[in-house]
């Protein structure tokens, strides 16, 4: 055929071929799958001091979005104030007692590591356009500024241990973005209720036989390039979806630990993707799912309580969704989102801020602990920049080298893709085991 190779042919080889060369040959498996919460979370509220001068402090700062009846956490450092947990986020408390989930704090994009003299003095470059959603989910997905031409850090990851090439070790529940993508990488699409078939045009019969028989007669006329190259794609787009049917098709039953909602549903799916992974013969996998709604400038004292509700419902369900299949030590879930939220109280909502708290989950974290920096919640203290957007202490990008390096990265490439990290002293935190 000269348009390609046929897919007839292509259909007797093994899934393995789609590996590609894997230099770093890994004998055991292990997942990043990725939550990020559209609209900027307004996560300090997700832990809150419980008494003293840092409950004055916030109290004062956070006004009528001051939480109450929060829950006491048990940290292996001890803080000022004590710590407690937004009380919507029960579902996950058990989670962190018992050493499965940690929280990073006072993380957020930054340059070089910034005081709040150097802010108000211009005196280091800071990271461009704050405050923007757009800008920020891009800065946070690509793991560094934008460049002319950018590819995110998920997908820059997995070129650099050799395991890009392969469509079952990136995919999306949420679409096609940033984190997931670079030159020679995109990620694999699955609908939250699993994957599509390609149903026939009417009536019975086989409609991705029919379509795979269109296309060799169509590509055996071709001798134009570009034609070629849609032909191959196409190509091999249906064959990685009737891999990909058939694998998930033969998953565990895992329907009774995730309720209804939209996220709960994507991680439900990533379950059942990650069940079938030696079925797939993967190694390395990245996943990307995604969850709105939480730019709450207005109506955040009902709103916000149920977004943390459903978030933390969706990830204890998957934490034990994870144990039912002994993959807990093999996954971890992290948490991103645009940026943090001001302190203050616009008088229904909060505006866009710079650092916040994140979760990481999973039987590979240290858990039960807080990482980074607990910062005061202070309105006008050593860290509010104006309005109680506060400064991070906490570089983003040592938070993804942490992650990178636990998924297998050698610590000399970590610079390489992650470049800020060269500013800093610490190139990681320590809230992954090995």
């Amino acid at each position: 055929m000269k348009g390609g190779v046929s897919v007839a042919a292509l259909t007797q080889l093994q899934l393995r071929a789609f590996q590609g060369s894997l230099s770093y040959n890994f004998e055991d498996h292990k997942a990043l799958v990725c939550v990020f919460l559209f609209g900027g979370n307004d996560s300090l509220n997700m832990l809150v001091p419980l008494e003293g001068e840092q409950r004055t402090l916030y109290e004062a700062s956070r006004q009528n979005l001051a939480v109450t009846d929060s829950l006491k956490l048990s940290t292996v450092t001890e803080f000022a104030g004590g710590v407690g947990l937004h009380p919507a986020m029960g579902s996950i408390k058990n989670v962190f007692d018992n050493k499965n989930l940690a929280f990073i704090s006072g993380v957020g994009s930054l340059v070089l590591p910034t005081t709040k003299a150097d802010y108000q003095n211009e005196r280091v470059p800071l990271p461009k356009h704050l405050f923007s959603h757009n800008d920020q989910q891009a800065t946070w997905m690509h793991g560094r500024e934008k460049v002319s031409l950018n590819s995110g850090w998920g997908a820059r990851l997995l070129e650099r241990i050799d395991q890009g090439g392969a469509f079952i070790n990136n995919i999306s529940l949420a679409g096609t973005n940033p984190w997931q993508t670079s030159v020679n990488s995109t990620p694999f699409s699955l609908h939250k209720s699993g994957i599509s078939k390609i149903k026939p045009i009417n009536g019975t019969g086989n409609r991705a036989e029919h379509v795979k028989s269109i296309m060799n007669r169509v590509l055996a006329q071709s001798t134009h390039p570009l034609a070629s190259a849609y032909g191959t794609k196409m190509q091999k787009a249906i064959i990685n979806t009737e891999a990909m049917n058939d694998a998930i098709e033969s998953s565990v039953d895992l329907s009774s630990y995730f309720s209804e909602s939209s996220l709960s549903q994507q991680l439900h799916t990533v379950a059942k993707s990650i069940s079938v992974r030696e079925t797939l013969n993967a190694k390395r996998q990245i996943y990307f799912v995604s969850m709105g709604g939480f730019d709450t400038h207005d109506n955040q004292l009902t709103t916000h309580p149920a977004l943390l509700s459903a978030l933390s419902q969706s990830l204890s369900e998957f934490n034990a969704a994870m144990s039912s299949m002994n993959a807990s030590d093999d996954v971890t879930l992290f948490t991103m989102s645009d940026f943090g939220r001001t302190l203050t109280s616009n008088g229904d909502g909060t505006d866009h801020g710079w650092a916040g708290n994140q979760i990481i989950m999973g039987g590979a974290v240290n858990g039960g602990e807080i990482y980074g920096s607990l910062m005061a919640q202070h309105l006008g203290g050593p860290n509010d920049t104006r309005g109680g957007r506060l400064i991070p202490q906490v570089a983003n990008e040592q938070y993804f080298a942490s992650l990178a390096q636990w998924f297998g990265l050698d610590n000399s490439e970590l610079v390489d893709i992650f470049p800020n990290l060269a500013n800093f002293n610490s190139h990681t935190l320590p809230f992954m085991c090995g």
